[in-house]
């Protein structure tokens, strides 16, 4: 959930291109390779995520698993998670 916004942002196509495959085809087999891309670049995402900003990372998901995901809870490590990670843009 902390990293929620940079997913959306970071991995857009690659949803796009797996949710179209998944209304075009019921069958999973016809997507795999779609939904291996979103895996790898969310993969990427929090590989790159961790790197750069380790610290304030894990205080914005600590305190969003810690609230129960209640972002109005978590803003300030939200700021600093946003402010570190520089994908906010």
């Amino acid at each position: 959930m902390a990293a929620a916004k940079h997913i959306a942002q970071r991995c857009r196509a690659e949803n796009v291109a797996f949710i179209k495959c998944k209304k075009k085809d019921a069958n999973p087999e016809k997507c795999l390779d779609k939904g291996r891309q979103v895996t790898s670049c969310v993969l990427n995402l929090l590989k790159e995520l961790h790197q750069k900003c380790p610290k304030e990372m894990d205080a914005y998901a600590g305190c969003m698993n810690y609230y129960t995901n209640e972002f109005d809870l978590c803003r300030k490590e939200q700021e600093a998670f946003e402010k570190a990670s520089l994908l906010s843009k």
